[in-house]
């Protein structure tokens, strides 16, 4: 199973972007990637997902503003975030999920992202 670290996070004023990074310790092939949050007292929700094949989906809070990428020669996923509101505040978490009949999960320890002027 891939170790992940999320990177990226940090204070940014209404209207800004944010670029994460979710660095895994091994290949990413094979894995579905997510990005995942979770705000204070609420439940964790995803934010946006990209298969193996590249395939993407996004939470329909941030579509248009979010862009979910990944370079499988660097073992690394991306969420570029931008025109970030005061709801997006909350710690963002790395997944991956193996493609198989297994779905073995693997989260980060998450990076807080804080939307405020």
């Amino acid at each position: 199973q891939v170790q992940l670290v999320e990177s990226g996070g940090g204070l940014v004023q209404p209207g800004g972007s944010l670029r994460l990074s979710c660095a895994a310790s091994g290949t990413i092939f094979g894995y579905a990637m997510s990005w995942y949050r979770q705000a204070p007292g609420k439940r964790r929700e995803l934010v946006a997902s990209i298969t193996s094949g590249g395939m993407t989906n996004y939470a329909d809070s941030v579509k248009g503003r979010v862009t979910i990428a990944r370079d499988n020669a660097k073992n690394t996923m991306y969420l570029q975030m931008n025109s970030l509101k005061p709801e997006d505040t909350a710690v963002y978490y790395c997944n991956a999920e193996t493609e198989d009949i297994y779905k073995y999960h693997t989260w980060g320890q998450g990076t807080q992202v804080t939307v405020s002027s």
